[in-house]
């Protein structure tokens, strides 16, 4: 297996630093990482498939089974994450969300952010849904089984994955709406079902759906494209990020509207990228994971947005509301690329003492508990053998 170097831009040193692993620390990196991921991944799926004929015998539990393999989905990344590409995560938000982000007395950053909402951000490069999946995680309560995703729909033919990702009911794309309507609909309307308790009362299943309006990660390719988008719309361009296309979100809220309060929306930046580079050329998935040049620090700005304030009801004019946040965002990360900070957060009764950044870790919260992972999959082969054993023993004693 080779392992190929971080790709570099000419002229510019990597904002993580040389190389801290030579090339055969590297090869065994990547096939300690291959064989970590891999083994997880197919436990996952064979954990999916065990739970599969749920779905003609009770659907609520059914979808209640596969959220627990979307958690261990999370573990999986996070532990991933933490071992092979350890990175700090630096927070700050404007008061919409002060008092709704803390950091607990081990060390670790809590978010308190509600069981459903539609999270909008910017696309610096490819792992930024890993990061956001897990603020799922270090979420009070966790939502790391309850995030949904809006893919291309190549990606749902990549083997193992792609139908895992369908058992986790990701919504699938071909980014023509005349197309995707019907498919976004039906999917959307199994979000905002509501359920009947026990006791009468109705309630909805926790949501987080996670949405990139731009489309794409930031590159060269993105860029050109965005300002040829501008140029023909007669708008302003954006200088850091592509500007966003708002059909699907605007789709996606009117769907979920009655359902959801707020949209939370996170800017993204990663420490050491120079102005006028992309993240995507410096921070790959090898030199992240084998090399040792995973980002310094991931910086996330929240705000949140009540739905209510959106104008869903006109096109145009959400188009609008859509594109001046994204001017706010891109000043934002103006900031960031001029300071090396966002803004901090401000001082409110709710987060006092913990105003200004706070910074942790992608970490779990317990040493092994990536084993999770495995106790389906455990469980059942344990019953199995057990079955066969006393089958044997029955067989045997039978002439």
């Amino acid at each position: 297996m080779a392992v190929q170097p971080a790709a570099a831009v000419p002229g510019i040193s990597h904002p993580s630093g040389k190389e801290k692993h030579g090339r055969l620390v590297q090869i065994l990196r990547g096939l300690s990482f291959c064989a970590y991921f891999f083994t997880c991944v197919i436990t996952i799926h064979l954990t999916q498939l065990i739970g599969a004929p749920l779905y003609w015998v009770n659907r609520e539990l059914f979808y209640a089974y596969m959220s627990m393999t979307k958690r261990s989905f999370g573990l999986l990344i996070t532990t991933m994450t933490q071992w092979w590409g350890p990175t700090t995560i630096r927070i700050s938000g404007d008061a919409s969300v002060a008092d709704q982000i803390r950091k607990t007395k081990d060390g670790r950053v809590e978010f308190f952010f509600p069981d459903r909402l539609v999270m909008i951000a910017n696309h610096q490069i490819y792992t930024d849904w890993l990061y956001l999946w897990w603020v799922g995680y270090a979420n009070s309560p966790q939502m790391h089984g309850h995030i949904f995703i809006i893919l291309k729909e190549s990606l749902k033919y990549i083997p193992v994955m792609g139908a895992g990702m369908m058992f986790y009911g990701f919504i699938f794309m071909s980014r023509k709406m005349a197309n995707d309507q019907k498919r976004m609909a039906y999917r959307l309307g199994k979000l905002k079902t509501k359920h009947t308790a026990p006791d009468g009362s109705t309630y909805l299943d926790p949501m987080w759906l996670l949405l990139f309006p731009e489309g794409t990660n930031a590159s060269q390719n993105g860029r050109n494209k965005s300002a040829k988008w501008a140029e023909k719309t007669g708008v302003k361009d954006c200088e850091h990020l592509l500007l966003p296309r708002s059909t699907g979100t605007l789709f996606c809220l009117n769907e979920l509207k009655d359902t959801v309060d707020y949209v939370y929306d996170c800017t993204v930046a990663y420490e050491g990228i120079p102005r006028g580079q992309f993240g995507e050329k410096l921070f790959t998935l090898a030199g992240t994971y084998f090399s040792g040049q995973a980002p310094k620090s991931v910086n996330f700005y929240w705000r949140r947005f009540r739905v209510a304030d959106m104008p869903l009801d006109n096109a145009e004019k959400f188009d609008a509301w859509v594109r001046e946040r994204w001017y706010e965002k891109d000043a934002l990360m103006e900031q960031y690329i001029s300071t090396g900070r966002f803004p901090a957060t401000p001082a409110t009764a709710a987060n006092a003492g913990q105003e200004g950044f706070l910074e942790t870790e992608v970490k779990t919260r317990y040493r092994f508990e990536f084993l999770q992972i495995f106790t389906v999959v455990g469980l059942v082969s344990l019953l199995w053998r057990i079955v066969m054993r006393i089958f044997g023993r029955v067989t045997s004693i039978v002439p």
